[in-house]
């Protein structure tokens, strides 16, 4: 039987330490690669994790993917954001092209150009949020590219590839001061409202479905005892593996997998240790949800899988059957990509593939009419050219969009 215990939290105790975040995420492929669910360029919104808008080149439109942001916000505002949508899916066209160039590659394989923004704020008592912190970075196969240092007022450029643009960038205090400007102001202001419009649905917490249960390890005398808790929302969770009432830890040879989405919106993460199938000591997983406002405890019911089958050929004809399977699925898949002419070049698929960049935590902005020519010379050498409208910096107003438009335009 599992013993099980439940204690309501006293909600007052997360007040102070709720943080929010909105975050845009924008992806950009150098060419379709003809695969299900993967478009050539695609940009959402997310709050607090939670998807809110979303558009893609196959449907070019900006739409709500949250009830309460299609009642809350005119029409204008998802016209408005289909325009610049389609504005930076062209900039991001064009700049993968330049970066190519820059980087002496071909169109033989995919190159994906991501751009994440956003910020992240902690609520208040009196139910403001500040500001905690901002994110303004390029990504391009995989890598980081460029980033905004909000804290000291600089790009970062890790690659000597991005140096170019940083140096240029750098020169320019009004696209300093604009992306600042941003990240610390008009973005939290969307934040601030968007928290506000969709309050209810944020704080429908999905507290975790929590087990215990041992499964073998290589060493025939042990198991590894584990504590997973899934399906929870948000992923703010404490979790431990007591013994004994003995909270255990790295040193007891602890391992977490830490928290990882499910596909369901929700998170899942679990802790386990190794201990001898002969120890009878009682073992049990906490796991504290403060979102939820559940503690839970659970106990171990000291069920043991069975002892591993050792030698015999019963394994060894598995296992090689399995690996000859294992083998001719890889085969027929390398065949297909290398048809559809996704792999074969001098890069591999994994390089230029879209949604590595984990993940995948934030947004992106628009322009104006002055480009700022981050190569050496020459239109032809312009990388990731930014455009700002320094009038553009005003207060939030209704016709305004929480991606910049005065930027990448």
């Amino acid at each position: 039987m599992h013993s099980v215990v439940f204690v309501l939290l006293w909600t007052g105790l997360m007040v102070n330490s709720e943080r929010h975040s909105l975050t845009y995420i924008y992806t950009a492929l150098s060419k379709p690669v003809e695969l299900p669910g993967i478009h050539e360029f695609t940009a959402m919104g997310l709050l607090d994790d939670k998807m809110i808008d979303y558009f893609d080149s196959d449907n070019p439109k900006k739409v709500p993917k949250q009830d309460w942001m299609k009642e809350k916000l005119p029409e204008d505002y998802w016209e408005k954001g289909t325009q610049s949508r389609q504005s930076k899916q062209k900039w991001f066209k064009d700049s993968i092209d330049i970066l190519m160039k820059r980087m002496r590659q071909n169109d033989s394989d995919v190159h994906v150009l991501q751009w994440m923004c956003g910020c992240e704020g902690e609520s208040q008592p009196d139910s403001t949020i500040h500001f905690h912190r901002g994110m303004w970075r390029y990504s391009y196969d995989g890598n980081d590219f460029l980033s905004f240092d909000d804290a000291h007022g600089v790009w970062v450029a890790p690659t000597e590839e991005a140096v170019p643009t940083k140096r240029k960038w750098d020169d320019v205090q009004v696209l300093k001061e604009y992306t600042k400007g941003y990240l610390e102001k008009e973005c939290l202001e969307w934040l601030s409202k968007f928290v506000v419009y969709g309050q209810k649905q944020l704080k429908q917490a999905s507290p975790p479905d929590v087990y215990v249960f041992a499964k073998n390890t290589k060493v025939e005398t042990n198991v590894i005892l584990t504590c997973l808790a899934t399906g929870f929302y948000p992923k703010d969770i404490i979790l431990q593996i007591k013994r004994n009432g003995r909270v255990l830890t790295t040193k007891d040879g602890v391992i977490s997998s830490g928290v990882r989405p499910n596909g369901d919106k929700t998170y899942q993460r679990r802790d386990s240790v190794e201990i001898l199938r002969s120890d009878l000591s009682t073992y049990s997983c906490e796991v504290n949800h403060p979102a939820a406002g559940l503690h839970v405890e659970k106990v171990w019911d000291q069920i043991l899988p069975p002892p591993p089958v050792s030698g015999g050929l019963v394994p060894i004809i598995g296992g090689v059957v399995g690996l000859l399977i294992l083998v001719a699925l890889v085969a027929v898949v390398l065949v297909v990509l290398y048809k559809k002419g996704v792999i074969g070049s001098n890069r591999s698929l994994n390089s230029g593939f879209p949604y590595r960049f984990t993940n995948v935590t934030n947004t992106p902005m628009t322009g104006s009419n002055r480009s700022l020519n981050s190569g050496s010379s020459g239109s032809s050498s312009i990388l990731l050219a930014a455009t700002v409208d320094p009038t553009a910096n005003g207060p939030t107003n209704q016709n305004s969009l929480p991606e910049s438009q005065n930027f990448l335009e």
